[in-house]
């Protein structure tokens, strides 16, 4: 049974929860103060390695209550997956009230359960390339593809969360998180051990192909063996009697294929007209996915245009959609019963913007990476050490780049000292972060499931919660942790190739 919130166990509500894990930070900041618990940082500077003291910021000072009282817009205003959520839905909406999500999907009744689960997982895992952009598109879209074929919409919720997050270190294409990454990695090796080193990004292919399929096929039958046990199943109404247009399918795809082909001529190089889209680098996939490419930063908007169009088409030829009155209120369908989302990211945006203020995530992982610097570990459980810190450190801290940076310039080049190299460390710490950033609720994205998790929720005496959830999830999550610990290891103790021209060791 999904035990959210059960008899009289009591669990808060998930803004009073935030509100809670606030006061604690808060709470944590003056106790850190008082009793002077700092970190040391390593940063690399030109071609050395400069140390310098962290401290904890409390909240509890004039500059504290200054913060808290003049970030508050900022915090929401700035908030990301905010602006992205609210696209998304946009794109989301019209796809649904015009019926051609219904069409579309119509199909995938006739799809095993566990088939239908593994498409899932392995969509989520390749969908990582696109980066955050993964859980605004693809957590709305699979509540509503579970929801349009009769099965529970709350598992395919949680399964898509789970595998964009558990599969974001694997995956098939590079994303712009990983091309930072790796330049990150790159300076580390190079500042302290070999001057000459260069980071490939090819370094890990064979060990992300391989994973990826592992991580999808052995996590299908987590899923379904652990979870979809918790999860029950959701009751709806048909509201809505859609009309199934065999002519506006054929000409919404038709549709779909000229804008796909015009997207990516405009992503491919020394075409006449092309590569408008492509942005500066050395290699294509950093002119692709870094954060000055316009097809990067754009993704959002050619979704939301390709959803416009094809939603368009197929809803004025299949009757849906009547006039253009009818079309702009379909583009809100999706909006419905998710005030709820906006309030819950709010109340995030400031305890996010607290906790990374304060530096408490920055002070307790510089403690940690000192640690592991400090005592004599090699091989197999030197890795298991680093993954289990990579874990721990991601619950205060979800950016994976934000913990390399603290991480790399000491570990990189300790983990080179114990005959490991930079492309199989930064494999381990993304396959870490990856499931750290699972089961925290510091992470944004895990806050967004949970308003899709309170929309679909049918039951009345199944409620959602921050720690419920967790509670739910946990388990699947350490599966997927001892499945991820396994591979890493049976990799480095066999000394598979990780990737072209290279292995876990050198």
């Amino acid at each position: 049974m999904f035990k959210f919130k059960k008899g009289k166990k009591k669990q808060f509500g998930p803004v009073i929860t935030m509100i809670i894990l606030t006061f604690i930070i808060i709470l944590l900041s003056l106790i850190f103060s008082l009793f002077g618990i700092t970190g040391t940082r390593t940063v690399i500077a030109g071609d050395s390695l400069e140390t310098s003291l962290i401290t904890v910021k409390n909240v509890l000072t004039k500059e504290g209550f200054t913060f808290m009282f003049t970030s508050i817009v900022d915090n929401f205003q700035n908030f990301r997956p905010l602006i992205l959520l609210v696209i998304s839905l946009i794109a989301i909406s019209i796809g649904e009230a015009s019926g051609l999500f219904k069409a579309v999907f119509r199909k995938f009744k006739r799809l095993n359960p566990k088939f239908l689960t593994f498409l899932v997982l392995l969509t989520g895992i390749f969908s990582s390339f696109f980066g955050e952009y993964s859980y605004i598109f693809l957590l709305p879209l699979v509540a509503v593809i579970y929801k349009e074929i009769g099965r529970k919409p709350l598992l395919g919720i949680l399964t898509i969360f789970l595998g964009i997050t558990i599969g974001y270190g694997t995956g098939l294409i590079f994303n712009n998180e990983a091309i930072i990454l790796s330049h990150l990695s790159e300076q580390a090796a190079r500042v302290d051990v070999d001057k000459n080193f260069t980071y490939s990004l090819t370094g890990n292919m064979s060990i992300m192909i391989v994973s990826t399929f592992i991580i999808a096929i052995v996590g299908t039958f987590i899923i379904h063996g652990v979870l979809d046990k918790k999860i029950p199943k959701s009751t709806y109404e048909e509201t809505d009697e859609l009309i199934y247009s065999r002519k506006g399918l054929l000409y919404s795809t038709i549709a779909f294929f000229v804008m796909l082909f015009a997207v990516v001529y405009m992503i491919v190089p020394r075409l006449p007209g092309s590569g408008i889209l492509l942005g500066e680098g050395e290699s294509y996939v950093e002119r692709l996915f870094s954060d000055a490419s316009p097809f990067y930063q754009g993704f959002t908007f050619i979704i939301l245009w390709v959803m416009m169009i094809c939603g368009c088409i197929y809803g004025y030829i299949s009757g849906n959609i009547k006039n253009s009155t009818d079309y702009s209120v379909a583009m809100s369908k999706n909006f419905e019963g998710l005030g709820y989302v906006f309030v819950l990211l709010f109340f995030a945006s400031q305890l996010i913007g607290l906790l990374e203020w304060t530096n408490l995530g920055t002070v307790i992982a510089t403690i940690v990476v000192n640690f592991i610097s400090s005592i004599s570990l090699t091989g197999i459980l030197l890795i298991i050490v680093f993954f289990i810190s990579i874990v721990l450190m991601s619950i205060l801290i979800p950016s994976a780049i934000t913990k390399w940076e603290i991480v790399s310039p000491l570990l990189v080049p300790l983990m080179m000292r114990s005959n490991v190299t930079p492309t199989f460390t930064q494999f381990v710490f993304r396959a870490a972060d990856s499931i750290g950033k699972s089961f925290t609720p510091f992470f944004a994205y895990y806050i967004i499931t949970l308003a899709f998790l309170e929309k679909y929720n049918t039951k009345e005496n199944t409620k959602i919660t921050v720690f419920g959830t967790l509670h739910t999830i946990l388990p699947t999550v350490l599966l997927f942790a001892l499945l991820w610990l396994g591979i890493l290891v049976i990799w480095y103790a066999v000394g598979l190739p990780t990737g072209i021209g290279m292995r876990p060791t050198f």
